[in-house]
């Protein structure tokens, strides 16, 4: 079915389809883990530098759950560590 637009009655752009979506979207995905929980590690290391810094921005901000990819006790335990590594004075607070 071609669904049109209402006032200019020409097809109807891709993202207002019926069949094109979200739920479609999440349905073709797979579920995957966190780079932690796929390795199987309980403790994240703060003076583990190289795996610290691939989850902070150029700024030395960190990044969000949905842009590192970790799930949610994941980035509890790699912000715990990065402050740790920050106070420590093995990480900067900016740059």
């Amino acid at each position: 079915m071609i669904t049109t637009d209402k006032v200019s009655g020409k097809p109807a752009p891709e993202r207002y389809k019926a069949d094109s979506g979200p739920e479609r979207l999440r349905a073709n995905r797979e579920q995957t883990q966190c780079r932690f929980c796929r390795r199987g590690v309980k403790y994240i290391d703060y003076k583990d530098i190289a795996t610290m810094q691939k989850l902070l921005t150029n700024r030395g901000k960190i990044y969000s759950r949905k842009r590192s990819g970790n799930c949610s006790s994941c980035q509890r335990k790699v912000k715990k560590a990065i402050k740790r590594a920050r106070y420590m004075a093995l990480l900067p607070f900016t740059s």
